[in-house]
Order: C-alpha cells, then structure tokens, then sequence
C-alpha cells in the first residue's frame, strides 16, 4: 500500500466506530477501583480507627456514588460523550488522590463525613466512565447491544484483577498506594481516548460484520483465564518484583490485542470504500410511473346546529396522555418509564440482587477474617470475585443474546434464575463451611456480573433507546438502597453486636471489640441476605409474566429496524437506488 493510503487507513482505524469500542474495552478496564474496596477497605479501618458499622457505612456511599448516575445520564443527553469523560476523570483524581493523602497521614484526619463524600465522588466517577462509553457503544452498535453491554461491563468485571497486577508491579505489595494507582490511572486514559469516544450517524459500514465481537470475546477470556491463573500462582508462590512487572506487561499486552481486531475490520471496510470508488454501481434511473388523477374528496357535511360541541381536552386528561405509557419495545418518555410498573420491578430486583451481592463483596475482607482465612487468601477472594464477575457479564451478554435469538427466550427468566444463585452463595457465606468461601465467591462474582447486562438490556428492549442514557442509570439508584439497608443495618449492625458480645465475654465490659472472630459474625446477616434475594427472584417472575408475550416477538427484527433506520435515506442516496412511487408518495 501507498503512504497515502496508509495514513487514511490508520486515520480510519482511529476515527472508526471499532476503534470505539476498543477505547471503551480500556476505560473500562481501569474504572473499576470501586470492586476492589475489600483490599483498601482495612487500611482506612485501622489508619483512621473506625469501627465495622462507619466502614460500611463509607462503603454505602462508595456504592451510592456508582449509583447515582442520573446526573451524569443527564449531561449526556444535552452534551456529547467527551464531556461526560472528562467530567469522570476530573472526579476520579480529586476523590481517589484525597483518600490516600488522608491514610498515608499527608493531611489532617479528616471527618468520617468527608471521608464519605471523597468515596462518593469516587465511585460517581465510575457511573460517569459507563455512561460516556457504554451508552455511546450501544447507539453505536444497537442490534448487538446484550453483547456489547456484556463485553464492556466484562472489562470492568476484570478491572479488579487487571489493577490489582499492576500495582503489584508498580508498588508491590503497599495496598495503599493501590488507591494512589487508582486515582491517577482511571483519569489518565479517558484522556488519552477521549477525542475517538463519539456517536457516528450510520450504524452500519460496508462489508462490516459482528464477528469482530466474538473475537473480543475470546481476548478478553484469555486475559481472564492469564488472570486467574496468576492469581493461583502468585497465591502459592512468593513473586518478585521483576515477576509481577512480567505479569503486568502480558496483562497490558492482552489489553491491547483487540487493536489487532479493530484494525482488520476497519481495513475491509477501508478496502470495501476503495473497490466502490474504482468500480461505481451503474446508475439507476428512476421509472416515472403515470399518476393517476384521483377524484376530489367529498365536500365535508355542514354540521347540524343541534350538534354538540367539541370538547376540549381538561388538563386531567392532558395528565393521562403523559403518563400513558406506549408498546413496549417503543421509545418511553423519562417520565413515562420511570413510572411504569416494569421499572419498578426491575427497581425493587436491583434492591435485592445488586444489594445483597454488593454486600458480600465489601464485607469480603471482614468475612475470610472472622472464618480465619490468611491475608493473602482474602486477597485471593476479591480477585475471584473479579474474574468471576467478568464472566458472569460476558456470559449474560452473549448467552441471553443467543436464547432470545433461538428460543426466544425472555431476559427476565435468565435475571430471575442469577438472583437464586445469588442466593445459594449468600447461604455458603451464612454457614461458614471450611474453604466455602472460594466456592461463594465465585457464585458471588459470577451472579453480580450476570444481572448488569441482563438489565441494562432489559431497559434498553422495554423502554427504548431515545432517553437510555438517563434510564441506564435510573435503575442502578436501587443499589444504595439496598447496601445501606443489607450492608449498613443488617450486616454492619450485627457483626458489632456479635463483637461486643464476644468482646464481654472475654474482658466482662461492654466496651465494642473492632473485631469478631467465628461463623456467628455474618450468620444471621447472611441468612437474611439470602431471603431478600429469593424474594426479589419471586418479584422478578412478574415481570416474566408482563413481558413473555413481547419477548416471544422478532425482537431481532426490531433491532434490525432501528439499524437500518438511521441509515436507509444515506444509503438510497449513496447507491442511487431509485425510489418507487410508493415510497415517494409516503416520502421516504
């Protein structure tokens, strides 16, 4: 090839709508500092002396900060895409680069109020990062968005394990200048990328295919398998720092193997355009057919004065016109969707299931000590439930992609069935059986992962894409619920009781113990943990029930329509189609 065409390749490859979603795969990869709480979380505890009820408390505001993403679903609707990242990376910095100073001891102890609201930030910055890149993602690519929510909500699953080796490499084992890493490296690359994160006004190119998603797929199960393998390793063997700076430039080389990918695609759309341009489609001309005249319509019948007079609409029934809702599968207003009776089972479910599965990852830390596990095991812990919570978001996305194509079978079934194995791993956690906590973990990881894309698809499908930006993160406001109800009062609350009972038992006061050791410290917790979760699944088979007949439709016909839909006048005009007249006269 030509120098010339060379550089307009590579000026392709970076502006095309696959270069896109290969930014996205890496901003998301670095966003996910909230999912390794469970490793810093101590020393915030013993740096700042707080008890177990205030550290959960900072984790429901870490947890309420990635809910609250309305705010950022609103920029997004009047801005594009950059803003709202660079908006992520500004919070990111400031909230991150504050905790640390605060338990490295560079400032002065702050308030528990303020440490709250530095987490807050933190995790808002994450809602930020998903709704600047998945959102755009999905208006890119709306026939596959089950897999491209599942792909880059998978990159995120594995954020955990993917920083936690490069801090090993950059730091070693300090897990405080873990916060450091994560503060500086989630502001760094929507940065680096931020100018390829945009809308395109076709949805489709010439000679483009989905395949390159399953290549994605396969990359990134090849990271999470290089993932969990060095994390058997390095739980067995003592590593040094030159292994984990090995470890860590084959993870950042599987990060960016997807290039490879995007630059294949693109290179067929690029040499598709230049076959069009050598050889161009012969020209139609469009066949006038004769119009036929048609008669006039009748003159309209002059009313009769006895008739009654047309009533004017009261503003009541202007009200109900508002909130009247339309089909499903067709674009809901905000209003009308966040007052439907689907949105608030999806709400009520997110409350259970996120809730409960959020609860268990930021107790991990405090769950493996009071069972007796060793520091490195609970290290372990968290990074399982990393790699099992990108499975479990791959596998939701393609998997429930595949039913509904196949056996059209409703995505509310496949959310219904996670929140009973959510349950099954809150018991194993209740019950404290040796070496259950492996096995929790991953069901844990596996079933946090699953509902992400099973949801995010859900409100895409029943409410539309034309406000999903702010209804993308309208359901997530469900999640600091249900932490603060099963995280705070429930799990928080009773593991201080339990410490202070064994505190007396031990000393004869009733001064509160930081610590509790034993299966009695989450028991209870757990056991009503679990019950909340079956109920959520049991409110889930309602909407199964709304939602069965709109499901057994050709959904993959209406993703098809919405496609083209935006790309059908460019086309016809492009490849000079003639227009017949009855698309004429309908004006197309």
């Amino acid at each position: 090839m030509k120098v010339v065409e060379l550089s307009a390749l590579a000026v392709q490859v970076v502006r095309g709508r696959w270069f896109t979603v290969f930014a996205s795969f890496l901003i998301m990869a670095a966003s996910g500092g909230i999912y390794i709480f469970g490793i810093y979380s101590n020393d915030i505890k013993t740096a700042l002396g707080y008890d177990q009820q205030t550290l959960n408390t900072l984790a429901f505001f870490k947890d309420l900060g990635a809910s609250v993403g309305i705010i950022s679903g609103l920029i997004y609707e009047v801005t594009p895409p950059w803003v709202v990242l660079a908006l992520s990376a500004g919070i990111n910095l400031f909230s991150y680069l504050m905790i640390y100073l605060a338990i490295t001891g560079r400032i002065a102890r702050p308030h528990v109020w303020q440490m709250c609201l530095y987490l807050c930030l933190g995790g808002n910055a994450q809602a930020f990062t998903n709704t600047g890149a998945v959102v755009t993602c999905v208006k890119n690519f709306p026939a596959s968005r089950g897999v491209v929510i599942g792909l880059l909500k998978g990159y995120v699953g594995l954020s955990g394990a993917i920083v936690t080796q490069l801090y090993l490499a950059f730091y070693g084992g300090d897990s405080r200048s873990l916060v450091l890493l994560i503060a500086w490296l989630p502001a760094a690359i929507p940065l680096v990328f931020i100018s390829t994160i945009r809308i395109f006004k076709s949805t489709r190119q010439p000679g483009e295919s989905s395949k390159p998603f399953y290549c994605f797929l396969y990359v990134s199960l090849f990271l999470a398998t290089f993932l969990m393998v060095m994390i058997v390793v390095q739980k067995r063997f003592t590593f040094s720092h030159s292994a984990y700076s090995v470890s860590a430039a084959i993870v950042l080389l599987l990060l960016f193997l997807p290039l490879a990918v995007v630059t294949k695609e693109e290179f067929k759309i690029f040499r598709k355009k230049k076959q069009s341009l050598q050889d161009p489609p012969p020209l139609s001309v469009a066949i006038e057919t004769p119009t036929v005249p048609q008669p006039p319509p009748p003159e309209p019948k002059p009313t009769p004065a006895t008739a009654s007079p047309i009533k004017k609409s009261s503003p009541l029934s202007h009200v109900i016109r508002i909130f009247k809702a339309p089909d499903r599968g067709k674009d809901y207003s905000i209003l009308q969707a966040v007052v439907s009776t689907d949105m608030l089972i999806l709400f009520l479910s997110t409350i259970s299931g996120v809730g409960g599965t959020l609860a268990a990852i930021d107790n991990m830390g405090q769950i493996g000590q009071s069972l007796g596990y060793p520091a490195r095991s609970i290290s372990t812990f968290v990074s399982l439930i990393s790699i099992w919570n990108y499975a479990g978001r791959v596998a939701a996305g393609f998997a429930s992609d595949i039913f509904l194509a196949k056996y059209k079978l409703p995505r509310p079934v496949l959310l219904a069935a996670v929140l009973l194995l959510a349950g099954a791993g809150h018991l194993l956690i209740a019950f404290g059986i040796p070496g259950s906590l492996y096995v929790a973990s991953v069901i844990i990881g596996f079933s946090l992962g699953a509902q992400v894309p099973l949801l995010f698809a859900i409100i895409s499908e029943v409410f539309g894409l034309k406000y999903y930006s702010t209804l993308f993160n309208f359901v997530p406001l469900a999640t600091p619920i249900g932490t603060y109800v099963l995280n705070v009062k429930v799990a928080g609350k009773l593991y201080d009781r339990e410490a202070a009972k064994q505190y007396a038992k031990l000393s004869g006061s009733s001064v509160e113990s930081l610590t509790c050791t034993g299966v009695q410290c989450f028991k209870l917790s757990f056991l009503i943990i679990a019950a909340v979760t079956v109920l959520g699944a049991l409110v889930m088979l309602v909407l199964v029930w709304r939602t069965w007949d709109f499901y057994k439709g050709d959904m993959h016909e209406k993703y098809r329509e919405e496609s083209q839909g935006r790309t059908h006048g460019e086309e016809r005009k492009n490849e000079m189609i003639p227009y017949t007249p009855e698309e004429r006269a309908n004006g197309t």
